[in-house]
């Protein structure tokens, strides 16, 4: 069995924000922009991984879902309870401070991690957890 990533799904409140973070901070290419029945889908990637994408949709848009479990989303959405994803670089130092400057908001500066990396987070505009990790292999 060959397995490969294709789609993750970060929840976000804001697209234009969410594209000024992905986009514009981090670098990703835009790969599609869907607007369907009141809300939006936008896919973003890496240049050199153009099989990789993450989608950033609206909390919980899942159209059957109900009014009730939409709010329960979006609350957790906004106290940043929702996961995020894991980015590796080859300098976590140079791009904490990249991003540092492009006002994220840190919530971890560079550590050296016991299980063998290095790495930093930061929470999207919308509130994900964001890490950076590089290898100390």
């Amino acid at each position: 069995m060959d397995l490969k990533l294709r789609n993750c799904f970060i929840s976000v409140h804001d697209h234009d924000e969410a594209l000024a973070f992905y986009r514009d901070l981090l670098g990703l290419e835009v790969r599609s922009d869907v607007k369907y029945e009141g809300m939006r889908w936008t896919t973003v990637g890496p240049k050199g991984q153009p099989d990789v994408n993450i989608v950033l949709e609206p909390p919980l848009a899942d159209p059957s879902a109900s009014p009730a479990d939409r709010k329960v989303m979006q609350e957790m959405l906004a106290k940043g309870l929702l996961r995020g994803v894991i980015f590796s670089t080859e300098d976590c130092d140079a791009t904490f401070e990249h991003i540092r400057a492009g006002a994220g908001e840190v919530l971890q500066e560079p550590m050296d991690q016991p299980y063998g990396v290095r790495d930093c987070a930061f929470r999207d505009p919308s509130g994900n957890l964001i890490r950076f990790s590089q290898s100390k292999a």
